[in-house]
């Protein structure tokens, strides 16, 4: 840096010191220096010469690297009605993990006229504080050689999941350039956006730019790789959701070579203000969990709302609900977790508990603000992933030693009108009502209740910090975890000394609230495998199989968005009088259903039984489900045939192929009243072990077992999840299939659906 004369002004409006630049806190009020760094989106060599102090306050590091020195001001903002150009920017904010956002806007003189400058906040950057350098992060086609196989594969996962969102914004074309695509750690990171022409891109471009990655890539997964792009090239994958289910079959058994250490520590407090404390957390509060030994390590954080009304009534029966379900998921094994269905059955469990407690409300007659309710963000690691669930405006950060990332987004106004185009988010949160929510547990039924949930593929050691507003609030987290978090990652600090910490941050420097954080603290052991693994590319793909990734972009962050979040319509922001702070609106749901008083009469009802909350594989189209086939895998009988479409894992290093035919010998219902799942006995049709003379000249049994394969068995178990997740036909009564022997009935009669 050049400009030696340079200082970093306190955000704090009653001093505004200035301070040298490698100065984390006030040299006169010790409040911390955030050091805004930003990406300058501008045609032409630079943005200005290093050193160079722009519009009195930015000052350039960079050809189109700034730091903002006044951190405390409000970056001038573009009018409402030149926000267009910009929308992509906003829209995908719940992807703000790997899309820039908005700063703001630097006006700078060209002559007679003005230049706009668009400003984007927390570019991929390395930087060095005390020398006062920035690098920006290495493109990923460069850092792609000295990665794992498993970040390799991890970052190829998470373009996958970006890659339908940006088309949707026109936008995909970001993520076909090696310049703004970068990567921060196990993280893609994208410069800027670049904006498609007038056709977007498709999956084939995107297998070309993946096939000059094939030489790079390491042994263990070049084949798989190649395999990938070439199949993408030649159509053969052709929707984000087969792509991002093959990617997790490889990072599956990648996985396997990847051992994790989890510990969980939480923390509770009333704080200095307040008499009651409303918040709960699971594990309880000062509880130290470690696994290995203990089998699961689930971390919950709830935030109650109602004061003396019953806030802590609804955050520990939240607590109390949500720890049953998912005690529950977690006690199968994890080669048979089915990553989509885990985390429908996460929402499913947060449904529950919002209508227990819903149900507690409308028992005690308890309406409009008297209603008690609760935020509720939690995290559940499995294996090699994280899953985050969240509602409301408690949160989740992710901190590695190359950042901290907020990964949950508030269900808030602020966000919401971010979330439509209308506001920059700086911008937003400044407006009466911002922070307001707009859904919370337990304020209507689950119809109108929008949970959010997500994974992360981890291959580094990470810490997961869950927290109540008490602690978020005024960017405390943002402000503070340099210095409290990553200690711990570089085993400086322990991890129950840093909760406590954490707590006296909150109640020192916040101190109007309750506070509850739970850190999770993930440390991973990796070994490149010797195995060569390969991708299984069906033949065909399900067109039933739903493309949760072709999804809207309202889902909150990376990874698998949300399958229940409503489409919010892009209309003209509602003139509506501020809402109070502490008041649940339900904006969300007003929107989704369009009427207000379809919420009321929801609301009103009488509680009954839980509701069963089905796959959202049979949720899509409700028309189509009012008039189901003759035959459906909702009614499997003994005697019915299906034909796989994908291949079938089936453990053991054996899996059933597309094309594969299985008669049903009984189905089995499961014990969970709230479960729509049940078990399907059946025989492999065409096992050679078990194959009738008359079936032996069927091509389609020759088809169903490929050469060289390990021996199917003669009977096989599976879940209706799997049958839906991986996609079936059921045969009609006269459908040829190798289940039928001479023996059957003619083929216009049906089977016997008796149990045998």
């Amino acid at each position: 840096m050049e400009n030696d004369a340079a200082t970093l002004y306190c955000p704090n409006e009653n001093c505004q010191a200035a301070n040298p630049l490698t100065h984390k806190f006030c040299q006169r009020c010790s409040t911390p220096l955030p050091k805004n760094y930003l990406w300058a989106v501008v045609d032409g060599p630079s943005v200005g010469s290093p050193g160079e102090i722009l519009a009195d306050r930015y000052l350039v590091l960079d050809k189109f690297v700034l730091l903002d020195t006044k951190p405390g001001l409000l970056a001038l903002t573009p009018e409402l009605d030149n926000l267009q150009p910009l929308k992509a920017y906003l829209r995908l904010i719940p992807y703000r993990l790997h899309v820039p956002q908005v700063y703001g806007i630097l006006f700078l003189a060209d002559g007679p006229s003005q230049r706009e400058i668009l400003l984007l906040e927390k570019p991929p950057l390395l930087v060095d504080d005390s020398i006062q350098q920035v690098h920006l992060g290495s493109e990923l086609t460069v850092a792609w050689r000295d990665a794992t196989s498993m970040r390799q594969l991890n970052w190829l996962w998470q373009i996958a999941h970006l890659w339908q969102p940006l088309v949707s914004e026109g936008v995909a074309s970001s993520l076909l350039d090696s310049s703004v695509l970068r990567v921060e750690g196990s993280l893609v990171r994208l410069l800027e956006l670049r904006f498609d022409a007038a056709k977007s891109p498709e999956l084939t471009q995107l297998g070309e730019f993946w096939q000059q990655l094939v030489s790079y890539s390491k042994p263990a997964i070049v084949e798989f790789v190649d395999q990938v792009s070439l199949s993408l090239i030649q159509g053969k994958i052709n929707s984000t959701d087969q792509l991002i289910g093959i990617l997790d079959s490889g990072l599956a058994q990648l996985g396997r070579s990847q051992t994790p250490t989890i510990k969980i520590i939480t923390k509770t407090d009333t704080g200095p203000s307040r008499q009651r404390n409303e918040d709960a957390c699971s594990p309880p509060s000062g509880t130290l969990v470690s696994k290995p030994p203990q089998p699961t390590a689930l971390a919950i954080v709830c935030d109650g709302i109602g004061g003396h009304e019953g806030g802590n009534v609804a955050s520990n029966l939240a607590i109390e609900t949500i720890q049953q379900q998912v005690q529950q998921l977690t006690k199968v094994p994890y080669d048979h977790i089915d990553p989509s269905l885990l985390l429908n059955d996460l929402e499913k469990a947060v449904a529950i508990a919002n209508d227990k407690i819903s149900q507690r409300n409308d028992s005690e007659n308890r309406q409009g603000r008297q209603r008690m309710g609760t935020t509720l963000v939690m995290a559940l690691p499995v294996a090699h992933e994280m899953y985050i669930t969240h509602v409301g405006d408690s949160r989740a950060y992710w901190i590695t030693r190359h950042g901290c990332y907020q990964v949950t987004l508030d269900d808030d106004v602020a966000s919401r009108e971010v979330r439509l185009g209308y506001a920059i988010y700086r911008e937003a949160v400044q407006q009466s009502a911002a922070g307001s929510l707009v859904q919370a547990l337990g304020m209507g039924p689950s119809t109108s209740l929008h949970p959010t949930s997500a994974r992360f593929m981890l291959d580094e050691d990470a810490v997961f910090l869950l927290t109540s507003d008490g602690l978020s609030d005024f960017d405390r987290v943002e402000e503070y975890w340099e210095t409290e978090i990553l200690p711990i990652l570089v085993g400086e600090a322990n991890i129950a000394n840093v909760a406590d910490r954490l707590i006296e941050i909150a109640n020192t420097k916040n101190g109007h609230d309750n506070v509850t954080i739970a850190l999770v603290h993930y440390q991973v052991q990796y070994w490149e495998p010797e195995i060569t693994i390969k991708a299984i590319i069906p033949e065909s793909y399900s067109a039933k199989t739903v493309d949760f990734a072709s999804r809207t972009t309202d889902a909150t962050l990376l990874g698998s968005p949300n399958h229940k979040t409503q489409v919010i319509p892009d209309t003209e922001p509602a003139k509506t009088r501020s809402l109070p702070l502490q008041w649940i609106v339900p904006l969300i749901f007003v929107v989704a259903a369009g009427s207000l008083g379809l919420f009321v009469k929801q609301l009103r009802s009488p509680s009954g039984a839980l509701p069963v909350f089905s796959n959202p594989l049979q949720t899509q189209n409700p028309a189509i489900e009012a008039t189901p086939a003759p035959r459906s895998l909702a009614n499997l009988s003994p005697g019915w045939v299906i034909k796989t479409n994908n291949p079938i894992s089936l453990g053991n290093n054996q899996s059933l192929p597309p094309g594969a035919f299985l008669e049903v010998i009984n189905t089995k219902p499961n014990p969970n009243p709230a479960s729509v799942n049940f078990s399907v006995s059946m025989r492999v049709c065409g096992n050679k072990s078990t194959e009738t003379p008359a079936n032996t000249n069927n091509p389609a049994v020759i088809s169903s077992v490929p050469p060289n394969s390990k021996p199917l068995p003669e009977t096989v178990l599976l879940d209706l999840s799997q049958l839906k997740r991986f996609g079936v036909t059921v045969l009609q009564p006269d459908a040829p299939s190798p289940c039928r022997t001479v023996t059957q009935p003619p083929v216009n009669q049906s089977p016997d659906t008796s149990p045998t």
